[in-house]
């Protein structure tokens, strides 16, 4: 197996990549001055990585950046894309190796980039999954519907925890939908930045961003339900840097076991299992825009830096229109 072949079929990722200093300034600028989190430092270094593999297999560093052709990194995106990998993948290894050479050309460590001009694969479009309206309704309605199952079973008295999990889940999603966060996003929102008399919650997004996200009458309700069952369990989880959802241990959730606990209510919803939170936020935009929320409002909301990231959800609410127009207009 010759060189080119091993890159193509196996891509490894060059084990000295971090005693290279020019990585090592990059990757302080991605920490202090983009506020990276740890899970995009990790593919940034991946893709350099990969990179640098294919260009010096057996060299170490410091890597002679300023050498790399034109032809080389094509040649590396050609044989990732040729890997079957989606165009979205090749796509962003495209993005990562351009900001770290546009990294370089600003410290005027290089005065031209080797990726200027390389366009990235096309991206076939596809549309979101969603619920509609009426299974969202459903699935919000599931954790209630299981209290009042237990509550009528005929026991004098519901086990407090089992109460809690039950408000906490009914909480947990209608939050969820009301925001249209994204899971992590939730999972660990703060009792400090939650502020149900005013309706509203803040959450830390990508790059540690702030965003302010909306709660809706029913988000409000059920988190008031669940704080009242909450706080006669754990003593002091009401402390401001306590997160607002807490597993039966009375530690905070992971993204993991929320969607664990959206699988479970939406089968018991009668529901395809395979839907993730992630769809209730793609969700909550259709809704948005369904009932005559304009895009860029849509788009401070769902915390998008681009209006084009948000502009996929249009072609959902464009189809409603249509077929609400074909409906009621009398020549449609």
């Amino acid at each position: 197996m010759n060189r080119n072949q091993h890159t193509l079929t196996t891509f490894p990722t060059h084990a000295d990549l971090l005693e290279d200093p020019l990585v090592q300034r990059y990757v302080r600028w991605l920490e202090i001055v983009k506020r990276c989190s740890s899970h995009t430092l990790r593919n940034y270094l991946r893709d350099l990585g990969q990179f640098a593999a294919s260009c010096w297999e057996n060299a170490s560093p410091p890597f002679p950046w300023e050498e790399v052709s034109r032809e080389q990194a094509k040649t590396f995106l050609y044989a990732y894309a040729k890997t079957g990998a989606k165009p979205t993948s090749t796509a962003r290894k495209l993005a990562t190796l351009r900001s770290f050479y546009r990294f370089l050309i600003s410290e005027k460590t290089l005065t031209a980039s080797p990726f200027s001009g390389i366009r990235a694969p096309l991206r076939e479009k596809v549309l979101p999954t969603l619920l509609t309206e009426e299974e969202v309704e459903r699935f919000l309605n599931a954790p209630c519907e299981a209290l009042r199952a237990e509550q009528a079973a005929g026991t004098s008295t519901l086990d407090p925890l089992k109460h809690f999990l039950l408000l906490r889940d009914h909480a947990l999603f209608e939050t969820l939908y009301s925001t249209g966060a994204r899971v992590s996003e939730i999972a660990t929102l703060q009792n400090t930045n939650v502020f149900l008399e005013k309706g509203y919650c803040v959450v830390h997004g990508k790059r540690n961003k702030e965003r302010l996200c909306m709660l809706g009458r029913a988000a409000v309700s059920a988190i008031n339900a669940m704080l009242s069952q909450r706080n006669h369990l754990w003593k002091g989880s009401d402390a401001a840097t306590r997160p607002l959802f807490l597993n039966y241990d009375g530690d905070g959730l992971t993204t993991r076991s929320i969607e664990r606990f959206m699988k479970q209510w939406l089968l018991r919803a009668g529901l395809s299992a395979n839907l993730s939170p992630h769809k209730l936020r793609h969700s909550f935009a259709t809704h948005l825009l369904t009932h005559g929320a304009d895009l860029r409002s849509v788009q401070e909301l769902l915390g998008h830096a681009s209006p084009s990231t948000t502009q996929i959800y249009t072609h959902l609410s464009a189809e409603h229109l249509a077929e609400t127009y074909h409906k009621t207009h009398p020549r449609g």
